[in-house]
């Protein structure tokens, strides 16, 4: 009976067994509630990211229609095709100079913020652009690199400070009438008398080329140069309704001001000078016997400033609308991250005799490389999928040169090209691309995480 009892209830020196607990998660939550909780989110993670990435890596496998299996042959075809390598390469421009442009501008500007009165204003000035969409963006960009100075700021801009330098064309259409003139083409854009001028003997140098209603300003009437000097007229051989003489100052006719005349003998210039506002022109003595010569930069075209949008400049042109819109948001991080610097670091350094650029560089830009590193990372991903901007700014004849991976995968997939296997190719390789940052930053993360 004794023993029983012993058994029954494990000897005198055993303790009874714990009753078995249900399992919990680290945070003290029962595993299953857990899992519900997380379901919803797991369930839009596999179905928005997993499964397009799996989707693609399939579908990149086949050609154009999906219908045959091609291997890794759209692969090849990346790296064989002219279009999709430009691609690569603008898009490793990008990764390669924006991301560092746009992080040091943040980083002076947040420098610099702190030292203004105004830095908050400033600030918000900076950041305001990141409030803009990309296609917004795109749109006024484009208008502010538009060739024609009258819409173009930036050529605006350009060809006025052009202009303060360089004497502008007076008259950029003007031709000699070559059935009344003696004026010749002579080379560079200028014109040449065949024969001589005389003293008392005026000079007829008759245009045509130009409407009389389009003459800049308020032009007068043309008048015969007169007097026993070496003169003669230069004015608009044409008026409205027509009549008079060819060759011949009529009533009428317009003056054309402004215009350069110089004297040449044995291809050298001995005197020089302008037309009137009545178009009479007067040279000294030393001019009897020259030819007159009308140089090119009378009819030389205006200048229109620079083609931004062109082949060789439309990649750093749409570079600088993302710097815009970007400079703030790096502004910001940067900004925060200082705001937690320690000053008694910074004044120390200035009492031991370091300078600003010496405070700056071995104290101020060391203690910020977390915040620097973080900036760069996300730029650096950001710019592998810039899309917008591209597609906006860039005109149709330039866009294949301005051309960056994410552009490339909408063009040959929706954009005409009609090759989703291509598409879905050129999609993988900008995931194989981003994943080293994106492994960087993890890293980092977590290396922050263990101090």
């Amino acid at each position: 009976m004794t023993q029983s009892v012993a058994k029954s209830t494990g000897g005198a020196g055993s303790t009874p067994a714990p009753p078995v607990a249900s399992r919990k998660s680290v945070t003290g939550t029962r595993l299953w509630v857990a899992v519900l909780f997380l379901l919803p989110a797991l369930v839009l993670l596999g179905s928005l990211v997993v499964y397009p990435i799996g989707y693609s890596v399939w579908r990149s496998l086949f050609d154009a229609d999906g219908s045959g299996f091609v291997g890794l042959d759209n692969y090849v075809d990346i790296f064989s095709d002219d279009s999709t390598l430009t691609a690569v390469r603008n898009t490793a421009i990008w990764v390669a100079v924006a991301p560092a442009i746009v992080t040091a501008l943040g980083l002076i500007f947040a420098v610099l913020t702190e030292r203004v009165r105004w830095g908050t204003a400033f600030k918000l000035i900076v950041f305001m652009p990141m409030a803009i969409s990309m296609l917004a963006a795109g749109i006024i960009f484009r208008l502010v690199y538009e060739q024609d100075p009258n819409q173009g700021v930036a050529n605006a801009v350009v060809t006025s400070v052009h202009d303060t330098f360089v004497d502008q064309s007076v008259y950029p259409k003007a031709r000699p009438n070559p059935q009344v003139s003696d004026l010749k083409p002579s080379g560079g854009g200028s014109f040449t008398t065949a024969g001589t001028v005389r003293a008392g003997t005026p000079a007829l140098l008759p245009l045509v080329g130009i409407a009389p209603n389009r003459l800049p300003g308020t032009p007068e009437d043309a008048k015969a140069a007169t007097g026993d000097g070496v003169t003669g007229t230069v004015w608009l051989d044409f008026k409205l309704g027509g009549g008079g003489e060819k060759g011949a100052v009529d009533a009428g006719e317009k003056a054309l001001e402004g215009v350069k005349v110089e004297a040449v003998k044995g291809g050298k210039v001995v005197a020089s000078t302008t037309s009137g506002a009545d178009g009479t022109f007067s040279l000294p003595q030393s001019a009897d016997g020259a030819q007159l010569r009308l140089p090119g930069s009378n009819f030389a075209a205006p200048y229109n400033g620079i083609d931004w949008l062109g082949p060789a400049l439309v990649t750093p042109a749409i570079m600088g609308s993302y710097i815009w819109m970007w400079a703030g948001f790096a502004m910001v991080l940067i900004a925060a991250g200082l705001a937690g610097v320690d000053r008694n670091l910074l004044e120390a350094a200035r009492v031991d005799g370091a300078n600003e650029w010496q405070v700056f560089r071995r104290i101020t830009v060391p203690l910020l490389a977390p915040v620097l590193a973080v900036v760069l990372v996300t730029l650096m991903i950001n710019v592998m999928k810039v899309f917008d901007l591209v597609y906006i700014i860039a005109p149709q004849p330039s866009q294949d040169d301005a051309a960056v991976l994410a552009l490339q995968l909408y063009l040959v997939s929706f954009g005409g090209g009609g090759n989703e296997g291509l598409g879905s190719a050129l999609g993988v390789v900008l995931l194989l691309l981003v994943l080293p940052v994106m492994w960087v930053n993890i890293r980092r993360l977590r290396k922050e995480r263990q101090r």
